[in-house]
């Protein structure tokens, strides 16, 4: 099949998915087209099979924003009658599927083809951009005019069906994790840097806003850090970052805080990690969690949105209600002063996460596809 993807190319969940599902299915002998601004953080592979587009929005004094929505399209438009592609799978509702849309007709006015455009929901697209009273017309088109629509996790289904009037039925396929690049063994001289005596070593990783609650991972490792020595890898950079930076000199723990920034190789900080912190308010599936328990690491979270779909409370890993902080840190320090406990917990967290090996849901998109690609798959 020759496949159009559409993402952002950022270090996002929605990316990331898109990415490893393009990588994934051009290894399977797809043709994967990517059409986005700029080459995606996790496109770091050569593929015969795999194609970059950038889309280019030239910039005139008329505009004070740039219409990115219609290069994209125009892109789509030239990419699907130059490589004759099958149909477009485009991730993150706005603007994507708008744009989707448009170039479906466009292409249907100048050759009558009607190229099939599959709709991948991912989270923030429905819980919090796509409710603004300024999207939410278009974004409940654009979803509906999509052949199929997809969702990440059961959860997430239900929140699109509770806040928009979609009249078709959503399909939930999960996100998946690459277990063979996670699974890893640690490098002792990197753990050895970070925690020179021994320390364990907690982890967190995300886009730092308000929603991911950051300032509750700095509470939850102060209190750790009052019962143990630790250390704490905060990856990833954003809005919330001084604020979690301050709140941490608050506390007097920022001595034993490393903030590393964005990270492209997550499996080798993982690979030295003992637990991963994902206090957030919502998440639509969990990636982050689910790529640590594929290291092997035990994840204390949240029971929002997804992460009850993943995480099996008090046997791959924990979870409390949103702002427990308390819950949350008596969590932490009870599984880290049983290391017998710990490890039991580590190999389940990884069984759970092979359950959601790539090697399962690519078979689901690719059936997904076939029932609107003009050839069938080919094994």
């Amino acid at each position: 099949m020759r496949i159009g993807i559409v993402c952002y190319p950022t270090f996002g969940g929605s990316g990331v998915l898109a990415t490893e599902l393009g990588k994934a299915l051009a290894d399977e002998g797809h043709q994967v087209h990517f059409i986005t601004y700029q080459q995606p953080v996790r496109l770091n592979v050569f593929n015969t099979n795999i194609f970059y587009h950038e889309v280019r929005v030239p910039t005139y004094p008329l505009f004070d924003y740039p219409p990115y929505e219609i290069a994209l399209a125009s892109t789509m438009v030239d990419v699907i009658m130059n490589y004759d592609l099958d149909l477009l799978h485009v991730h993150y509702a706005i603007p994507h599927a708008s744009a989707a849309y448009m170039a479906k007709q466009i292409v249907k006015s100048k050759n009558g083809r009607n190229i099939p455009v599959i709709t991948t929901l991912h989270g923030t697209d429905i819980t919090l951009v796509g409710k603004d009273k300024t999207y939410e017309p278009v974004v409940t088109f654009s979803i509906n005019e999509s052949d199929a629509i997809t969702a990440v996790s059961e959860n997430l289904k239900q929140v699109t069906y509770k806040s928009f009037p979609i009249t078709k039925e959503i399909e939930v396929i999960p996100n998946f994790v690459d277990v063979s690049r996670f699974n890893k063994k640690p490098f002792d001289a990197f753990k050895k840097v970070i925690a020179h005596e021994g320390e364990k070593i907690l982890v967190h990783a995300s886009n730092f806003r308000k929603i991911k609650r950051v300032d509750d991972v700095i509470k939850i490792f102060a209190a750790v850090r009052k019962q143990m020595p630790a250390k704490l890898l905060m990856v990833g950079d954003g809005p919330e970052r001084p604020a979690t930076e301050e709140l941490a000199r608050e506390l007097n723990v920022i001595d034993d805080i490393r903030f590393v920034g964005k990270q492209e190789q997550m499996e080798e900080i993982l690979a030295v990690s003992d637990l991963f912190l994902l206090p957030s308010e919502y998440e639509s599936f969990g990636l982050a969690a689910l790529e640590a328990m594929a290291a092997r690491v035990v994840v204390i979270s949240t029971n929002a949105g997804g992460l009850p779909e993943i995480i099996i409370h008090g046997e791959t890993g924990f979870m409390a209600n949103v702002g427990d902080v308390d819950a949350m840190s008596e969590f932490a320090i009870s599984i880290l002063k049983n290391e017998s406990h710990l490890e039991q917990m580590k190999q389940a967290a990884f069984e759970r996460a092979c359950t959601f090996d790539i090697q399962y849901i690519i078979p689901q998109y690719e059936k997904l596809y076939s029932r609107f690609c003009r050839m069938e798959i080919i094994k």
